[in-house]
């Protein structure tokens, strides 16, 4: 009941924030003055203000960590002069606690000339961001806003009203501490397994699907006071190369595009989103000279804009990444970026350095000051619609009662539970109902050492439920995990049931989203053993290719601790299982495969 209350009272306060944003919104993503006359009147007075420096310096957005930095310091130094020196129009917020995101933000404004308009990459709800992270060396979870299940767990979950509800989630806590653009949902079609970025950031390989479960988010967030950002344009789906790394090039037909990636667009744009981010990779079957989408007029001008009828902001990816640098340089880069149709640049490798691309572009005709001035009137006129030219700043004191509460907690959780997908099960080993309070239960957490939360929830789980329960964690980066691996064979032999949490996600370091070689040869030895091991996927769903012979194999879509609950409800029979695999594994593993449980207790 506590929960519901609080929800209504979140719903309230932010009414005129939400209507503020719809009342400024067309189907087409095009800002429209919410009171005739007024709205305009002051997109206009300030543009008109603006030298043409400044206005290219409202396309221009830095990245900024939600981290405690002093007056005095450096860091703050730095954040001042992009504010008041360069007058910067926006910022990218990366990581930090929802308090201190909301007290820098507040600050931030204050300096600022103009509103500053703030986006986030909350793919996973606003704990993606807004977290304060685990204090060391206890691993002391310190808390934040709500995190959601990766956006592939709500694909196996296949609920327009469960992703509907992660957006208007997310937009409620996002607003609270001064978020105004979320840059999500992810509207790539991830038919390619071995995609090292994607992955399960997607929804899935079905684009019908995809273009669902995003046009839902993107309602969510729409109607609740926050900008939905659609990525990445045209379609990040089908390839095997890491876009921060070197540029990706998607060799198919424009037919299989117009069936495939450009699905969600579509679907998304109808739905209202109010901003598209492009895609730092090459389809030549939509420009044939080679450049990445972020650079190339033909997709951002005749396609997104001309074919698709997108009247919204056009957001580049991160401008520091190799996609887009290693062809033609970060300058470069720029003014190819504007003249194709980019409205905002985010995370420039250097500020100052951007803002003078663009004011170079126009003395070097490469586009008019008119181009410039289309671009910062859709950023301004995103500024008037969420209401930032009456009020910027966000009550501090409010944000324990908006952000976590446990309403929203509860949502996240029921997505989780609702995404669990058991693809094989051979044995019949799930739930673990069978087993006595006991059993000795052997749970193995293989994971990054770095990685502080991996396994500390489901094994927590675990112990309520078995007083023999025994943890082991296997780090993936040491050099003598050898060592380990055979050491947990022997512990494997007296367990009366062997948990395996894999927590390897997709590679960004490598061009494939292969497992290490050491950890399939231990779940191989393993099963030869007779451990029966259950292989529960916190990371990579794909993995089961490299272990065909496993006897159970269970995908929880992601480690954050939302999941591992859920995981460990799962096998305890505490909760059902009815997630459906959104991607095909392989061909003993094809989309739509899942065994369903239900719960043999209350949940």
């Amino acid at each position: 009941m506590i929960g519901r209350r609080r929800v209504a009272v979140i719903a309230l306060v932010l009414a005129g924030a939400g209507a503020a944003a719809c009342a400024g919104r067309t189907t087409a993503g095009r800002p429209v003055p919410s009171a005739p006359g007024r709205g305009q009147s002051w997109t206009d007075s300030v543009l008109a203000a603006m030298t043409l420096r400044e206005k290219a310096a409202q396309m221009v957005w830095p990245t900024v960590l939600g981290d405690y930095v002093a007056g005095s310091s450096p860091q703050w130094g730095r954040i001042r002069d992009w504010i008041a020196g360069d007058r910067v129009g926006g910022f990218t917020m990366s990581v930090g606690s929802p308090i201190e995101i909301a007290a820098k933000l507040n600050a931030m404004q204050r300096l600022s000339r103009v509103p500053l308009l703030v986006g986030a990459d909350l793919e996973f709800g606003a704990g993606y961001r807004a977290r304060g992270g685990y204090f060391v060396p206890n691993a002391i979870d310190l808390g934040g806003a709500v995190v959601f299940p990766p956006e592939m767990a709500l694909g196996a979950a296949d609920d327009t009203a469960l992703a509907y509800e992660q957006g208007r989630l997310t937009a409620i806590e996002g607003r609270a501490i001064g978020i105004h653009v979320t840059y999500a949902p992810v509207l790539d079609v991830n038919n390619n397994p071995d995609n090292p970025v994607i992955n399960t950031r997607s929804y899935g390989e079905d684009p019908a699907r995809v273009a669902a479960l995003g046009s839902a988010f993107i309602r969510g967030i729409e109607s609740h006071g926050m900008l939905a950002t659609g990525k990445h344009f045209p379609g990040h789906g089908d390839t095997d190369v890491n876009s921060h790394l070197a540029l990706p090039v998607i060799r198919v037909s424009r037919a299989r595009l117009d069936t495939v990636e450009l699905v969600p667009f579509r679907a998304a744009i109808r739905a209202g989103v109010a901003a598209i981010m492009s895609f730092h990779g090459s389809m030549p079957a939509l420009d044939s000279s080679g450049v990445p989408g972020t650079l190339s007029s033909k997709v951002l001008g005749d396609v997104l804009r001309g074919e698709l009828g997108f009247q919204g902001l056009v957001i580049s990816d991160a401008m520091d990444m190799r996609g887009v640098l290693d062809q033609f340089g970060a300058e470069e880069a720029t003014k190819r970026a504007v003249a194709a149709g980019a409205d905002i640049l985010i995370q420039p490798l250097d500020v100052t350095r951007t803002i003078d691309a663009v004011v170079a572009g126009v003395a070097e005709r490469r586009y008019p000051e008119s181009r410039v001035d289309a671009s910062v009137r859709r950023i301004l006129e995103a500024k008037r619609s969420l209401g930032l030219d009456r009020r910027r700043l966000v009550d501090v004191d409010s944000v324990p009662a908006m952000v976590a509460d446990s309403g929203h907690v509860t949502a996240a959780r029921l997505a989780a539970e609702r995404s669990i997908t058991l693809v094989r099960d051979s044995l019949r080993a799930v739930p673990l109902s069978r087993l006595n309070r006991g059993a000795r239960v052997l749970s193995i957490t293989v994971a990054r050492r770095a990685d502080l939360p991996a396994g500390a929830t489901f094994d927590e789980q675990l112990r309520a439920r078995f007083d023999a329960a025994r943890s082991e964690f296997v780090d993936l980066d040491s050099p003598e995990n050898g060592a380990s691996y055979w050491r947990l064979l022997q512990a494997a032999d007296s367990a009366d049931v062997v948990l395996v949490s894999s927590y390897i996600t997709q590679r960004w370091d490598a061009a494939t989203a292969g497992a290490p070689a050491s950890f399939v040869e231990f779940v191989r030895q393993l099963t030869i053993r007779g451990a029966r091991p259950i292989v529960i996927s916190f990371g990579n769903p794909y993995l089961l290719r490299a272990m065909p012979d496993v006897p159970a194999y269970l995908v929880a879509w992601g480690g954050f601790p939302v999941m591992q609950r859920a995981a460990a409800r799962a096998l305890l029979g505490l909760s059902p299982i009815s997630g459906r695999l959104p991607i095909t594994i392989s061909s003993f593993a094809p989309r739509g495969a899942g065994e369903i449980r239900t719960a043999l207790s209350p949940p």
